[in-house]
Formats: structure tokens, C-alpha cells, sequence
């Protein structure tokens, strides 16, 4: 059961980037000193250089200057959102956690629990949660959850060594539970299709009944992964080990950040066809990606 201060811990809340924080994006962006790329290089070393100039460009002359349009319509589109705080057995204490709540007018809706992967954040149901919610023959509708995982977006990071995806799962039930949701089905990709199992593993079939993700394996998978590991994985080594010396770059160059996200959002997107203010507000390129990644 949740605890009492899990209870009584909801804030409303709303996406609104303090004007002096886009003021100081807006100088980094001037101060970018850009790395050279060896000739016909293409996309075989890393994002090419005439992406990340046009990239660049767009964000600090376009993009950054309608942030506030660009905000108000994502608060729209998602809908109530909410900071709870969240007690986490085995040392790791409270951790205050974001979230999106949205309800179906359909009474007996199903409540869904939707975590994002990496990189990922809640904007990820932003297309399908109209669809989610709406009262249909053709489909069930859906009371849905969708959690910023701790550390990711506006949820507080663990400050404590050794916070897995065991108490990722954890924090999601008890907020389901919070919620009033004693049983909730789980949808989820990425890293966040390892949480989800987690959460079918330890709290099924007595609160989550269902688990579905995004990430299956089969054997087309398979031979991706394959080449992925040839390929594509050094940043999961570097992540995986020795991530606080990574973090410094990350955190303190916007270009550096967009760099690094975009090439796994062309890498990982089969082909598809992003448009500039989709790109820049979903994953790198805003301001609001530093605040969804802790940067």
C-alpha cells in the first residue's frame, strides 16, 4: 500500500523553462566551436558535419525564439501532469517523480502505465495518447500513466550507487498504486521494456496483468542487433561504465548533447521522416531536452 506521504505528495504541474536558463542556451549556442570531419565521410564516423551546423542554426535562430509556443502546445497536448514524491525501499529513500495522468471519460477504462526508453521521456505518448483515452467499438480506452523515470526529464535523480531497474519498477508500482490503480497493464520500449518486466516479474499477476513492449525479439532483430553491436554500441560501453566522465561534456555543451542523441535518432528511427520542430522538441535540439535528460 502506499504510504501516506505518497498519498498526499501530488503537485500539479506544468513544463515552464525559467527565462534566464533559454537566455544562457541561446549564448552557448553562439559559443559553439564545431569539430572538423575528415572528407567524404558521410554518416560511417558519427553524425555529419553539415548536420549539426543546420541542426544548430535552426535551433538557435528558429526554434529558440517560439520556445514559449512551442511549450504551451506541449503542455496542451500532454495534459495533466504531476510530481509525486515516491519512497524507495533498500536505502535509496524519497525520490519526487513526474508524470502524466490522463483519464479516459470511459468510466472502466483500463489503466495503463506507458514508460519511455532511452533516449527517451513522456513526450513519447504524445501521438497516441488522444487515441488512448477516446471512447471507441474498434478499440478498449485507457486511464494512462505515463511516468518520467527517475532521473530522466523533470523526475529527481537517485543520489545513491546501485539504483536499478528493480527500483525503477518499484517506483512505478507505488505510483500506480497512488493513483488508485491496483491493477494496471504495462506498455513500454527500450530500457523501459526492461522496467516493465521487472514490473511483471515482481508485481504480476496481483497488480500489473499485462505487459507489452515495443522492443520484441525475432530473428530480423537478431541479425540488427548483430550489426548494432558492431556498429553502433560504443556509446553504451562508454554509458555503461564510466558515465560521470561522459557526463561533463553532455551537460555542458547543447551541440555536444544534440550530436550525441541525434545520431540514434536517425540510427534508430527506420527511415523516419522527421520534421525540424518534431525532432527538436521530441528529443535534441530544445531547451526542453536538457530538462528531460538532467542536463
Amino acid at each position: 500500500m502506499p504510504s501516506q506521504t505518497q498519498l498526499d505528495s501530488e503537485e500539479p504541474f506544468q513544463i515552464s523553462i525559467p527565462s534566464s536558463d533559454l537566455d544562457t542556451l541561446k549564448q552557448r549556442l553562439e559559443l559553439t566551436r564545431l569539430a572538423h570531419e575528415v572528407d567524404d565521410a558521410g554518416w560511417d564516423y558519427g553524425v555529419p558535419l553539415s548536420e549539426v551546423q543546420r541542426l544548430t542554426a535552426y535551433w538557435k535562430d528558429t526554434f529558440l525564439p517560439k520556445w514559449r509556443d512551442h511549450e504551451g502546445k506541449l503542455n496542451k497536448d500532454l495534459g495533466p501532469q504531476f510530481t509525486r514524491d515516491i519512497e524507495i525501499d533498500s536505502g535509496f529513500g524519497r525520490i519526487n517523480v513526474h508524470y502524466v495522468h490522463r483519464r479516459s471519460k470511459v468510466v472502466d477504462a483500463v489503466p495503463l502505465l506507458f514508460v519511455h526508453g532511452w533516449p527517451g521521456s513522456v513526450l513519447e505518448v504524445k501521438k497516441i495518447l488522444p487515441l488512448l483515452v477516446e471512447e471507441s467499438p474498434d478499440h478498449p480506452s485507457f486511464h494512462v500513466v505515463a511516468i518520467s523515470l527517475p532521473g530522466y526529464g523533470f523526475s529527481e535523480a537517485p543520489q545513491k550507487k546501485g539504483f536499478e531497474a528493480i527500483h525503477m519498477a518499484e517506483v512505478c508500482n507505488k505510483l500506480m498504486l497512488s493513483l488508485g490503480y491496483p491493477e494496471y497493464v504495462t506498455q513500454a520500449g527500450d530500457v523501459g521494456s526492461l522496467v516493465t518486466r521487472k514490473i511483471a516479474q515482481i508485481y504480476g499477476p496481483k497488480h500489473s496483468k499485462a505487459w507489452h513492449t515495443n522492443s520484441p525479439i525475432e530473428q530480423a532483430g537478431l541479425e540488427r542487433t548483430m550489426q548494432f553491436q558492431k556498429q553502433g554500441s560504443g556509446y553504451f560501453a562508454q554509458q555503461s561504465t564510466k558515465p560521470q566522465t561522459l557526463g561533463y561534456s553532455l551537460d555542458d555543451s547543447p551541440v555536444g548533447l544534440l550530436a550525441w542523441i541525434y545520431e540514434k535518432l536517425v540510427n534508430w528511427s527506420d527511415g523516419y521522416p522527421w520534421t525540424e520542430d518534431e525532432g527538436k522538441s521530441l528529443y535534441p535540439g530544445s531547451p526542453l531536452y536538457f530538462y528531460f535528460y538532467g542536463c
